[in-house]
């Protein structure tokens, strides 16, 4: 059983075909892209569109990072 298979907290990933973690540590992904994936995959069944502005506030987060250099 894989760490993943256990659900803490909700169940807003479970039917998921592939877990936010999984495609996040699979592509190498850093904290910022990562929180981005996970608030867009999840906003449906948890937080509507809250979760999208977290999502949003993730991506101006990473915009202004990336104009930095």
């Amino acid at each position: 059983m894989s760490a993943t298979d256990e659900k803490v907290g909700g169940s807003h990933y479970k039917d998921l075909a592939i877990q936010p973690i999984d495609y996040i540590v699979q592509n190498n992904l850093g904290y910022i892209e990562g929180n981005i994936i996970k608030y867009v995959t999840r906003y449906k069944n948890k937080n509507g569109v809250e979760d999208l502005r977290k999502a949003r506030h993730y991506l101006e987060m990473l915009i202004e990072n990336e104009m930095k250099f």
